[in-house]
């Protein structure tokens, strides 16, 4: 147990691929840690892969949000958590958190999945396509790795593309630190109203979507059904959209890993899992409160306190992966905990793997020279967002 200071947790990355400094020398030295939370509140940070594991898989601790301290300064969350609303399942233990998960995994059917390979083949494709018109350089964030999450969500939901626009907005905005309280509750109500009239429409015109399945499935209210939207939007579209734009910089300023997977487009399944263990690109986060004491590897969680566990140190843990800091698409990495772990672990960790697959593929066979436009110093990232990725991606070809 740690006697010292408590530490604070910054977001602040080091170098570009790097978990901050901090978490990575708490994994070596203490991956246990006293942490002081931004409200005040004295919990527990975790960096080891071993103790992250136990976290989330013990019932134990609880991921209702009312219980939960911010990790992080932010504007709107810094106040007294309410209960989460019905349907944000993520912050609701079993048995609720069961009852609306069983109820989205009944819509990713295979014929679901199958259907949505091929039009993510289609649409990565066409958004190519649209590159090259544009002409060498141009922005890999804004005209691929964002578009193709966005049209896919956009599918899955049954939104008019037209409207993404908006919708990247409000959740810029709702995902930023820096935000103040106003901007970040009046971007959240613009989402919830939206989707809330989309889900009345999808009650008078349903069609092949998930809102629609989930309607005719379930006795849901419209509050439930505007809550599964918004987690489905929010996280259906940021991750992968990050993960595909980090993961392209991981590659370029990796030109040994880059080679080898142009050598043997039979690793890219392996290449993908790696993006996810070494880039990680969850700041922090999940965080669980304890509902009675628990002991983690000989320490003591008492009744009430928070845990933030760190994936992005866990998943470089050395007891788990030999030479974790190296960027390795031959390795093999299954087991990180890129997608969480427990009964909480991410809902859409299979389309995520698919848009991954399908876009890296595709962009290297369509530009087997590409490389960054500008130097790697210039790249702005996104330290102040709840995800981070990059701001934009300049490539040339």
């Amino acid at each position: 147990m740690s006697q010292g200071t408590p530490v604070t947790f910054s977001t602040v990355r080091e170098g570009f691929f790097n978990p901050p400094p901090t978490t990575q020398l708490l994994r070596r030295t203490e991956p246990i840690a006293r942490m002081e939370f931004a409200d005040g509140h004295l919990g527990w940070v975790v960096t080891g892969y071993a103790a992250a594991r136990a976290v989330l898989a013990d019932a134990r601790f609880s991921a209702r949000g009312e219980l939960k301290h911010p990790p992080v300064p932010r504007a709107a969350t810094l106040e007294e958590a309410p209960a989460a609303p019905p349907g944000m399942f993520i912050q609701h233990d079993d048995p609720e958190h069961q009852r609306y998960r069983k109820l989205l995994v009944g819509q990713f059917t295979v014929r679901r999945m199958k259907l949505l390979t091929e039009w993510i083949e289609k649409v990565t494709a066409e958004r190519l396509d649209a590159m090259e018109r544009l002409r060498s350089p141009a922005d890999l964030f804004e005209h691929f790795a964002l578009p193709i999450p966005s049209l896919v969500i956009c599918e899955l939901l049954g939104v008019p593309y037209a409207d993404r626009a908006g919708f990247q907005h409000d959740t810029h905005v709702w995902s930023s630190f820096g935000e103040s309280t106003e901007d970040v509750t009046a971007a959240f109500m613009s989402l919830a109203a939206y989707l809330n009239g989309l889900v009345r429409l999808k009650r008078t015109e349903p069609a092949d979507d998930i809102l629609s399945g989930l309607i005719a499935a379930a006795d849901l209210t419209d509050e439930e059904l505007t809550s599964i939207a918004f987690l489905l939007l929010v996280a259906g579209h940021e991750t992968t959209a990050n993960q595909l734009a980090l993961g392209t910089f991981a590659l370029l300023e990796h030109p040994e890993q880059l080679a080898a997977l142009r050598a043997d487009r039979a690793l890219i399944e392996g290449a993908v899992e790696e993006t996810l263990r070494y880039l990680s690109i969850v700041h922090h986060g999940p965080t669980r409160a304890a509902l009675e004491d628990v002991e983690i590897e000989g320490t003591l969680v008492k009744e009430g306190e928070v845990v933030m566990v760190s994936l992005a140190a866990a998943n470089r843990d050395p007891d788990r992966f030999p030479e974790p800091e190296s960027f390795d698409v031959t390795r093999r990495a299954a087991g990180h905990l890129g997608f969480g772990h427990g009964i909480h672990q991410c809902l859409g960790q299979q389309l995520a793997r698919i848009e991954l697959r399908v876009g890296f593929t595709a962009l290297l066979e369509r530009f087997p020279g590409l490389r960054l436009a500008c130097p790697a110093e210039e790249i702005r990232l996104r330290h102040d967002m709840q995800v981070y990725g990059v701001y934009a991606l300049p490539v040339a070809w």
